[in-house]
């Protein structure tokens, strides 16, 4: 509680030194592909002490890659968590591209980041970009037509979908927004593996109902990599 009541004393603080210190890695590592390595490298104090993204780095690293190739201007998100992601998304995005990140604020895969750290995301925005964030609960029905005027009603090129992990939740999420997605845009889903370790992720049951549905492709990391949980996308057609 004391902890928490410092930093947020600190907070303009701590977000200021943040921003400044991703304005340097960003003039030290130029290039759309260097920057993969920008929320690794990023280190901060108390709410945005890291922006490192809950992923298996090999597998992230090859989704990155992929949606740089795509080039997308308008992004769907769910599932902020610490921004790591939303900021590889905006450097993987055109300068004029529209991001939209929707996270809950409170539950069981809610409640990953402090109110005062919005500011700090939409700055990882591109000048030309526009970063939105919803701490909303995805499955909401005026959270899904909101997502929808923001984009104001253009197709989505990419949508990443690392929110509510139960196999309800994931299946939500799909039906929700996939239909949203451009054909030649993609889909992808985190934690398409399952674990032992967290039995309420249950993201492997749907995908392994849908991916023969699909034009697809899973990313799972060599051994040695880390803690493998996989990444599947559907490739729309």
């Amino acid at each position: 509680m004391i902890k928490q009541l410092y930093y947020g004393v600190l907070a303009g603080l701590h977000q200021r030194q943040g921003i400044r210190q991703l304005r340097l890695l960003e003039k030290k590592l130029y290039s759309m592909h260097a920057r993969f390595a920008v929320p690794f490298a990023y280190r901060g104090n108390g709410f945005f002490k890291s922006i490192e993204p809950r992923q298996n780095s090999v597998e992230i690293e090859e989704l990155y890659k992929i949606i740089c190739d795509l080039s997308p201007s308008i992004i769907l998100e769910i599932g902020t968590a610490r921004g790591g992601t939303l900021y590889l998304w905006t450097q993987a995005a055109t300068v004029d591209a529209v991001i939209v990140s929707v996270d809950l604020p409170g539950g069981e895969f809610g409640g990953a980041y402090p109110l005062c750290r919005v500011p700090f995301y939409k700055s990882f925005a591109k000048q030309g970009q526009q970063i939105h964030l919803l701490r909303k609960d995805s499955h909401d029905v005026q959270t899904i037509k909101e997502v929808g005027g923001l984009f104001g009603n253009r197709p989505v090129d990419f949508a990443f979908i690392d929110g509510d992990h139960t196999y309800e939740g994931v299946k939500a999420d799909f039906l929700n927004y996939g239909n949203l997605v451009r054909p030649g845009g993609i889909i992808a889903f985190h934690d398409i593996l399952p674990t032992s370790e967290f039995p309420d992720i249950q993201v492997f049951r749907f995908w392994q109902e849908i991916k023969d549905k699909f034009n697809t492709k899973e990313l799972i990391g060599p051994g040695g990599s880390g803690k493998k949980v996989g990444i599947g996308l559907i490739f729309v057609v």
